[in-house]
């Protein structure tokens, strides 16, 4: 009994020893970089729920509160600021119930309806297809627009598509240019559909890909304007539902994309767990769960090789982000909650994965823009607060449109409640300038860590920037008449020789490293 006490506790002793030995380190291959990180995968997401649209970004032309043809001029400018590259609309849930008939000509003669998802509150049309177009414009951005897959007809998704961008004679045109608008816009993304497994109809995964394939019959291309079709795709680890859509090449013919949904809960869809008020076994839980959005891209997108190994058809993430309980006081069916920097790191983890798989992902939208779940800006009247997760966007938009660079990453873990993760996670890329970014996170709240870069490659390189995103406590975040607590600042705790960096990552932060050519 005495020997096995030994030989146990000299395994404990050597685990003890092996962890305390394992080295932070990350090998960044700075020339064999070929895959571009798409900007879209830097999208949001504004469905017509709660203050998404309403007081976030529509507040109506005689409004007190700045406004440019009735969008908010602080949102605008705030959208700018991190170059957003698309928004998707106008649904989520929503989409399956709208009609968009309803939401163009004189607003004062639009139908309302029941907006019986989100609240059972009345929706009265006034932000419809002009004023999103044009809210679009306004920030230089792209739409993504949902069609009504679920509740609505072939025709009218046909004749939505016609009335935006065609430029032909035909009634659809006519009815466009009596509304204001002479010339089409370009509308390239249209999704077919938004979760047709659930809200969308409870579809099967065969009689969703009939119906898409019916619909995707009749989205034409008009007036050199030409779609991206985004097929409704699975959620997580729905594997089933993606090898359905795929294995037909009747199927693969009729889409460019296919969506995938993934929500970080906490605990679980009855109770989510508060916004702000946690303690660090929920930080694990929340930062354990995000992680598992690798695991679900890396199995989609395996099932998406096996029948289009050339990567024709791109994922879309188009759905992503914290769902935690609504705040005290507020109605449960708008989804308000606030966002920390719990939240900033979530948001940084998530868009360090999709970077790492763009050779797929080609899309990706955060749930959502303002007000709603994981939003980047919060409104009240004529006050805004930028999250959390906004200034990761801020941080992070150097990667847009950049070449993804390879990289090795070994590092320590972070054990919390019996389990263990990775306690860093990160991307990299080069920029057209030749400017390299690379992004990391610290996701243990508590130890700060050193990290070794080696940069593979032969231009000596140096520091040119670098910034970081942290806060004294794990759940601060920014509010309303109060100064920020969380938001972007200058970070010098990076050393470099020759072609190696020393980094020392303080606890639960995200932090950028831009290096150029010496």
């Amino acid at each position: 009994m005495k020997k096995l006490a030994i030989v146990i506790l000299s395994v404990v002793l050597l685990q003890s020893l092996y962890a305390q030995k394992t080295e932070n380190n990350i090998v960044v291959d700075t020339e064999t970089g070929k895959n571009v990180i798409s900007r879209h995968i830097y999208g949001h997401f504004a469905e017509h729920l709660g203050r998404c649209i309403y007081g976030g970004i529509w507040v109506g032309e005689d409004s007190p509160i700045p406004n440019t043809r009735g969008v908010r001029n602080d949102v605008v400018a705030a959208l700018k600021e991190i170059a957003i590259p698309n928004v998707r609309w106008p649904g989520g849930c929503f989409a399956d119930e709208y009609h968009w008939m309803n939401g163009i000509g004189p607003r004062n003669q639009r139908p309302k309806m029941i907006n019986t998802h989100w609240g059972g509150v009345t929706e009265d049309n006034s932000f419809g297809t002009h004023e999103f177009m044009d809210f679009c414009e306004q920030v230089g951005c792209e739409p993504v627009i949902c069609g009504n897959l679920g509740s609505g007809t072939v025709r009218e998704m046909a004749q939505w598509i016609e009335y935006l961008t065609s430029d032909n004679v035909s009634p659809m045109t006519e009815l466009r240019k009596k509304n204001g608008r002479e010339k089409p816009w370009r509308v390239k993304y249209w999704g077919l559909g938004n979760e047709n497994w659930g809200c969308g109809g409870n579809m099967t995964p065969e009689f969703y890909a009939d119906q898409m394939r019916r619909y995707s019959t009749y989205c034409k291309n008009y007036s050199g304007n030409e779609l991206y079709r985004v097929a409704c795709g699975p959620y997580d680890e729905y594997y089933a539902w993606m090898e359905t859509l795929m294995k037909d090449p009747n199927n693969r013919n009729c889409f460019q994309g296919v969506s995938l949904h993934y929500y970080t809960i906490c605990h679980n869809w009855t109770t989510k767990g508060s916004a702000t008020n946690f303690d660090e076994n929920e930080w694990y839980q929340t930062m354990s769960k995000t992680l598992r959005m690798d695991e679900f891209v890396t199995k989609q997108t395996a099932i998406m090789d096996k029948y289009d190994p050339e990567k024709k058809i791109g994922l879309v993430v188009d759905e992503w982000g914290n769902w935690f309980d609504v705040e005290p006081g507020t109605n449960p069916g708008f989804l308000y909650q606030q966002n920390t920097l719990r939240d900033a790191l979530v948001a940084a983890i998530n868009l360090n994965i999709f970077n790492n798989h763009c050779e797929r992902i080609k899309m990706a939208n955060i749930a959502q823009m303002i007000n709603v779940l994981q939003a980047i800006i919060l409104t009240n009247e004529d006050q805004i607060v930028l999250t959390p997760t906004y200034y990761v966007y801020k941080m992070f938009k150097v990667h847009q449109d950049a070449t993804q660079l390879p990289i090795a990453l070994t590092c320590e873990n972070y054990e919390q409640a019996g389990g263990s993760i990775p306690a860093v996670n990160a991307s990299a890329s080069v920029d057209k300038q030749g400017l390299i970014h690379i992004t990391l996170c610290n996701i243990n709240p508590n130890k700060d860590l050193k990290l070794t870069c080696e940069l593979k490659g032969k231009m000596p390189l140096s520091v040119a920037r670098a910034e970081i995103i942290t806060a004294g406590k794990m759940n601060a975040y920014n509010d309303f008449g109060k100064p920020e607590e969380v938001s972007l600042k200058k970070f010098s705790d990076v050393k470099s020789r020759k072609n190696s960096l020393t980094i020392n990552l303080p606890a639960k932060s995200v932090v950028m490293v831009e290096l150029a050519g010496k």
